[in-house]
């Protein structure tokens, strides 16, 4: 059973806590996810790790309230007990394994958008720490949606801001501004990795690639029991099957067929609706 020693919203149906799991946090590391379960009956939910603390012994996780698993994670309380916090799972990101005065002569930047902030997070804060350059953009399509902005400005070289609405920032979507910031304030980047909404990975990675750009994505999303048994996950990339649990979660984002992944993610939404329906009536009743 793992305990959850710190609970609070970011935004609105969105939930970070901080989870007692001394094991995984030793071992974690920059791009690697968790499988969650509330109870002994609960459905494995595949959560990328938004920070972890050695010293303390803690993995931080942050959930969106989507379905009825999501609800189960963030309706508990500070003292109350995860059934199952696994991992750390996957692939870690592959700066991780680069020799640091190479890394020091790259600067990248990170686009992240909505939750996808939350995982973007470990990685600036990897790169900061071991004195690597990492500008960041987060995207959202309002300010109050905005999660991780004082986080992120601690760790950041630069942090830039879009919203949807100009309500904060830059006033349009993240591609806009990677542009502004390539083409008219003349920035230079040798690698980008970017984190959020499917659809927003599918533009980035299509932006970036007029610039040569390297791009890497996460396709955290597309996980259902994070162990490869399933094939739920399966994505094309360059061509070739892969298993975004094993393989991934991160992939070179001019490779990645997106079309195909965000079909595959729309593939349980009448079981999660029905799923929903049924916990709805249940409380109801």
């Amino acid at each position: 059973m793992f305990e959850i020693t710190e609970k609070s919203y970011l935004a609105e149906n969105i939930c970070r806590m901080k989870v007692a799991a001394p094991r995984v946090a030793h071992a974690a590391k920059p791009g690697q996810f968790v499988i969650v379960r509330v109870d002994q009956h609960g459905e494995r939910v595949p959560l990328t790790i938004a920070d972890y603390d050695t010293a303390e012994g803690t993995v931080t996780i942050v959930t969106q309230t989507i379905g009825v698993s999501t609800n189960k994670i963030c309706a508990l309380e500070v003292g109350e007990r995860l059934a199952d916090l696994a991992g750390p799972l996957g692939r870690p990101s592959e700066f991780v394994d680069v020799p640091v005065e190479e890394l020091r002569k790259r600067r990248y930047l990170f686009v992240a958008g909505g939750v996808g902030t939350a995982p973007v997070y470990p990685q600036v804060k990897w790169l900061h720490e071991h004195g690597v350059e990492a500008d960041v953009i987060i995207g959202a399509k309002t300010k109050s949606l905005l999660i991780y902005t004082d986080e992120m400005r601690r760790v950041a070289s630069h942090l830039y801001i879009a919203t949807d609405d100009g309500s904060e920032g830059y006033k349009g979507m993240v591609t806009g501004l990677i542009k502004e910031l390539i083409e008219v304030r003349g920035e230079h980047y040798d690698e980008c990795v970017a984190i959020g909404p499917m659809i927003m990975m599918k533009f980035v990675a299509l932006t970036t690639k007029q610039y040569g750009l390297k791009t890497t994505v996460s396709l955290n999303a597309l996980m259902v029991d994070g162990t490869g048994m399933c094939g739920a996950c399966r994505v094309s990339v360059g061509g070739k099957t892969l298993f975004t649990c094993i393989d991934g979660p991160e992939f070179d984002g001019h490779l990645v067929d997106f079309d195909e992944a965000m079909r595959r993610q729309a593939m349980f939404r009448t079981q999660e609706h029905l799923a929903n329906e049924k916990s709805h009536e249940c409380k109801c009743f």
